[in-house]
């Protein structure tokens, strides 16, 4: 394999880059970049190693959540606080649901770029180039906010640096006590055909906490009140991310701008600049994988990715849609077991559940997300392996995207709010915690 180093990239072929008209204003902006602190830190990002590594053996359980596509002007304390409320509560349930400690990774601080798959789009009669996220171009619906702008990248920067201090600073202050299960948000339970087995889970976690608390338990509720959170995005715009590359001592190199990265389903050419960039980093690394992989290119992608077999450093993300998984999936799988290529298996049952409304809106059904989740246990299980994490796409608002739990049709799709992708709401989110957790109970 040829030498690798942050640029070399740039000798490859690079999907969902934008064109830049001001070719020196890119240079001066990653030059800032480079001389701005990280914005995690190699240790933090060492342990997410060692956690991921449990749990591709089995010993842990990963909750993966967040927006599609985070907006600046979300870089509120609300909004985090939403958001990272809900994983917690759902990380919550899953650890009662799987008896395994769970980690949690947030698809935020710093998910501002998202891969497209027109380069234009038709906006009321004008063609116009498509928003490719915050740390890329605007939403507004005009030739000058759709510009590339190099700019951007540092107001990403600063916001994700923003939002992860501020989420920290939650967590230092006990904001991510876990004690409390009875003041969760649970009006939706009142209102499923499950609420009687939902009830019984969130009762068994109220008793299970006041047993500890009742026998003095220190170690155990200090582990519930101080817990570990770790960002992550998309890598799709490289010059962004080789700016946050920092060589660290020893030689190895990490990208400092987030805990763990992906590659996106749409860039992820074996022969590309992704796979290139991506290759010669320490951090963890997820691979989304779907219907335009074959079982071979999948190995052969691992392979790229950590050719010592190192546990914890790829985690294949599957995204086949409900109706392929049953008949996709097991031949990844079989190809994986024959290769001997450690992974950790999760399940994104987002993204191949997208379907378009009449009116040009996107959404995604509950059903069908739980369904392809439910198939995608089931099969690694018959097959000996096992789904050792889940990932969506969600937010902490009330929001109404996706059709299922309350939201029985599109007609209730009131608070369409996404600029991408529809989201789950907090309470469809937590009630696909409790789905899980009644399915593996």
């Amino acid at each position: 394999m040829s030498s690798w180093s942050p640029t070399s990239w740039r000798n490859y072929k690079a999907a969902q880059q934008p064109e830049y008209e001001d070719k020196a204003q890119v240079l001066a902006c990653l030059e800032t970049l480079r001389g701005k602190p990280p914005i995690t830190t190699r240790g933090e990002v060492d342990r997410l190693r060692m956690e991921l590594a449990d749990a591709a053996e089995g010993r842990r359980f990963v909750l993966h959540g967040g927006d599609c596509a985070e907006c600046f002007a979300d870089c509120r304390a609300d909004v985090l606080m939403s958001t990272l409320q809900v994983l917690l509560q759902m990380s919550m349930v899953l650890t009662y649901a799987t008896r395994k400690p769970v980690t949690r990774i947030g698809r935020i601080a710093g998910q501002y770029a998202k891969p497209r798959s027109q380069a234009y789009e038709v906006v009321d009669g004008v063609n116009l180039p498509v928003y490719r996220g915050d740390l890329i171009n605007r939403h507004d619906a005009t030739a000058e906010a759709r510009k590339a702008d190099p700019s951007r990248m540092m107001s990403g920067y600063h916001h994700a640096t923003a939002s992860l201090n501020y989420i920290r600073a939650l967590i230092e202050g006990g904001y991510a006590d876990l004690h409390h299960p009875k003041r969760w948000d649970l009006a939706f339970i009142k209102k499923s055909k499950n609420r009687v087995a939902y009830k019984k889970i969130v009762d068994a976690i109220t008793d299970a906490i006041q047993f500890m608390d009742t026998i003095g338990a220190v170690d155990s509720s200090e582990r519930l009140r101080r817990i570990s959170f770790y960002t992550s995005h998309e890598a799709l715009l490289l010059p962004y991310e080789e700016a946050m590359t920092r060589r660290e001592t020893g030689g190895e190199y990490y990208n400092l701008g987030a805990h763990y990265l992906w590659l996106g389903y749409r860039t992820s050419d074996i022969n590309g600049a992704h796979v290139e960039y991506l290759r010669g980093l320490r951090n963890p690394l997820g691979v989304k994988v779907g219907p335009g992989h074959s079982p071979e290119a999948i190995v052969r992608l691992i392979r790229s990715f950590d050719p010592d077999g190192i546990p914890g450093r790829v985690t294949l993300i599957t995204r086949f849609g409900a109706s392929n998984i049953g008949r996709m999936l097991p031949p990844v799988i079989k190809a994986v077991q024959k290769a001997e290529v450690p992974v950790l298996w999760s399940c994104d049952p987002m993204h191949g559940n997208t379907e378009v409304l009449a009116d040009g809106r996107k959404t995604r059904r509950l059903k069908n997300i739980f369904s392809e989740l439910e198939q995608c246990f089931h099969i690694h299980g018959a097959m000996g392996s096992s789904l050792g994490g889940v990932h969506f796409e969600q937010t902490g608002g009330a929001v109404t995207e996706c059709i299922g739990g309350s939201l029985k049709s599109a007609r209730q799709l009131e608070h369409y709010e996404t600029v991408c992708d529809p989201r789950l709401n907090g309470a469809q989110a937590l009630e696909m915690a409790f789905l899980i957790a009644r399915m593996l109970r």
